[in-house]
């Protein structure tokens, strides 16, 4: 078994009086993790949101029906709660009506995508997301010489449970992984009705992943208007197939002001998406799956951290940029990713942003530093 990050923040949250809900897509190991921490027995209650007899229990009972259901249970999971449509309500009855049971929930995307109307549950929750493994539980699991031995399989295969655990079968596992989540159930969830759409958007995202995204040329090059590709970004966004980093902007003259950046959370699905798993010697694409990588997995730090963060790229208009900044307690950390660290290229901050933001800090990360940045 390896030791996920969320586990002892998780523990810390049980019995203190609000919803605990696990996001993240699906095959990234929440029930795993939830099984570990809250076995089935006696005193903890399973239901399965997919089950078509918890749906119509939890959708048609009230708060006194729970309360009869319910009572003798210290703890209450509700395992994949996105397929319940009212989800939200069911939450807030848990919470307010049986404040002495603790209630857990996974979702495999967010609430707000998977139903049409939720209630609010603001102060009644503790929110969690749970991403594929990371390049720092792999490096608690066997070690940091080993997890860099495997690097160049990290940028081709990712981080899914099964995939790692798996070596020899990885392409035909992201296959499946890619297939049954990303276009059926995804398809399901938002009532996107064009799924040809759905599938070429997601391949030209992966083609120009780490590259500034235009939704217009989006919207040409499907022949959809800019709002379906504003939507369909969002469905994946809130699915948790890929994110989006915007542009530093301070209203310096040249800097970019609107720019997008989109990545995936994972390599391996990217790779899956162009049915790409050539050898990193072979690729292209390496600055780019690196880049994916770092960010991804940067982003994993901060969550599974509690960092408070801002996270950004930078460009002007005259194609000068950095790769990579966070803000942190008003203090800008800017930093350059290189694959090859021989390769040459910039040393040093553009003089442009050296000027604009002289407090800022500059870090070039490589296969020699990743430490540094990932632990």
């Amino acid at each position: 078994m390896i030791q996920r990050k969320l586990q002892e923040q998780i523990l810390g949250k049980l019995g203190l009086g609000k919803a605990v809900i696990l996001f993240g897509a699906r095959q990234t190991g929440k029930t795993t993790l939830l099984k570990k921490i809250l076995p089935e027995d006696d005193q903890t209650l399973w239901l399965y949101g997919d089950n078509s007899d918890t749906h119509q229990m939890l959708s048609t009972a009230g708060s006194k029906r729970f309360k009869n259901l319910f009572s003798r249970y210290k703890t209450i999971v509700i395992d994949e709660a996105q397929n319940l449509s009212n989800i939200g309500r069911v939450l807030k009855i848990f919470v307010d009506q049986l404040p002495e049971l603790q209630v857990v929930a996974t979702g495999s995307s967010s609430f707000d995508l998977a139903n049409k109307t939720s209630e609010p549950l603001t102060g009644r929750k503790w929110e969690f997301k749970m991403y594929p493994l990371s390049f720092s539980e792999m490096v608690d699991h066997h070690g940091l010489y080993e997890e860099l031995g495997c690097l160049d399989q990290r940028l081709l295969f990712g981080y899914y449970p099964e995939v790692v655990q798996n070596p020899g079968n990885e392409k035909e596992l992201l296959k499946l992984i890619s297939d049954s989540y990303l276009y059926k159930d995804l398809l399901i969830w938002s009532n996107i009705r064009h799924s040809d759409v759905l599938v070429k958007l997601l391949r030209a995202l992966a083609l120009q992943m780490g590259s500034e995204v235009s939704y217009n040329e989006l919207s040409k090059t499907l022949q959809v208007d800019r709002a379906t590709v504003e939507r369909y970004i969002d469905v994946l966004e809130k699915s948790f197939v890929v994110f989006r980093l915007s542009s530093l902007s301070r209203n310096y003259r040249n800097e970019l002001k609107k720019g997008k950046k989109i990545y995936f959370y994972d390599n391996g699905i990217r790779n899956a998406i162009i049915a790409n798993f050539a050898p990193l010697d072979l690729r292209t694409d390496k600055g780019a799956l690196w880049e994916n990588f770092l960010v991804s997995e940067r982003i994993k730090k901060l969550t599974y951290g509690e960092i408070w963060s801002n996270s950004y790229f930078w460009r002007t208009t005259t194609q000068v940029e950095i790769d990579y900044i966070e803000e942190r307690d008003g203090k800008l950390m800017a930093y350059e990713f290189k694959w090859n660290p021989k390769s040459k290229g910039r040393k040093t901050l553009p003089t442009a942003f050296a000027n604009s933001y002289p407090e800022s800090s500059f870090e070039i990360i490589t296969k020699e530093n990743i430490e540094d940045f990932l632990l």
